[in-house]
């Protein structure tokens, strides 16, 4: 079942890459008490992540935190290794915090998963962005295989005008 607005996000444990190595990001408390604008893609350094997706959230990091925006993250099923070589390659530093959902165990928590075998990658989480507010999701935005529009930070930053 895919979550839906007004539902509280899966309790899981993601990793993050640290100076110190991959790090244990728990959703619990990375969702309590504040906005999280959560976004994800199906894999780092992919065509339209690394061009579109990844980048939109950069650009647009400080009018979503103009908006009441306290923290922007990127997921994808993926090891904290390569998002947080992806995230460093594309100069999200301070503005995009990278989370690894390696074992795609939240994307399926959350009813986000697509099959990506016939392109070699297995299953991946669904591109999506999602508001989160105190834990709860009150914005959901799932796109359509292989579209790129309702998932983007320029839509995101209109549902919070």
């Amino acid at each position: 079942m895919t979550i839906s607005v007004g539902d509280k996000v899966p309790s899981a444990t993601l990793m993050t890459m640290t100076d110190s190595g991959p790090a244990p990001v728990h959703t619990d408390e990375f969702f309590a008490g504040r906005t999280v604008a959560l976004f994800s893609v199906p894999g780092a350094f992919t065509p339209t992540c690394s061009a579109k997706h990844l980048p939109g959230f950069i650009d647009h990091a400080e009018e979503l935190k103009a908006k009441g925006v306290d923290e922007i993250a990127c997921i994808a099923v993926n090891d904290a290794f390569v998002m947080g070589a992806w995230g460093k390659s594309a100069g999200a530093d301070s503005k995009v915090t990278m989370l690894a959902d390696g074992n795609g165990s939240f994307s399926e928590a959350l009813g986000l998963t697509m099959d990506a075998s016939k392109f070699g990658m297995g299953k991946r989480g669904q591109r999506f962005s999602v508001l989160v507010k105190d834990g709860v999701v009150s914005e959901l935005n799932i796109e359509e295989p292989g579209a790129f529009r309702v998932s983007s930070a320029e839509h995101l930053l209109g549902q919070l005008a």
